[in-house]
């Protein structure tokens, strides 16, 4: 009995720790090169995007946890390591379809033509910034960071 409760605790804390994700959107990171340009189209873009609810890992272990338990009072022998087994998976998903809190977040992006200083266009998709507000003309600074880009007025 205490091999399959820890059997399914095991697989819990593995499924919890596949579902968080290693990344962080206030990291620093070398700038590689930097460029000055000017802006020659602007265009406003709206993107949907499907936000998954990151606390069901604790649901389903919650879910198996409890439907251990609630299994374990049932039988006995092997009878009861099988209703114990089948709480837990029972728990599990009772756990993981309960509460989904996926929804839909637009994002507004804007995307900007650059004739860039070495006479290169290119063409960037970033977070609008109600701040910063491009237009037609404007002298920008394009920072190359590894792996992405950002444009900011030139000062």
């Amino acid at each position: 009995m205490w091999k399959t409760l820890f059997s399914v605790f095991v697989l819990s804390v593995v499924l919890i720790a596949s579902a968080q994700a290693g990344y962080d959107r206030n990291q620093a990171v070398p700038v590689e090169k930097v460029l000055y340009g000017q802006v020659e189209s602007v265009r406003d873009i709206t993107q949907q995007q499907l936000v998954e609810d990151k606390n069901s890992g604790w649901r389903t272990f919650g879910g198996a946890l409890l439907g251990g338990v609630i299994g374990n009072q049932f039988g006995s022998g092997h009878g009861r390591d099988v209703t114990t087994v089948l709480g837990a998976i029972v728990g599990a998903g009772i756990g993981n379809n309960s509460g989904r809190g996926s929804y839909y977040r637009q994002t507004q992006l804007i995307e900007l033509m650059i004739r860039q200083e070495d006479n290169t266009q290119v063409m960037i998709i970033q977070d609008k910034d109600p701040g910063m507000l491009f237009n037609p003309g404007d002298e920008v600074r394009v920072v190359y960071l590894k792996g992405s880009v950002r444009v900011d007025k030139a000062m």
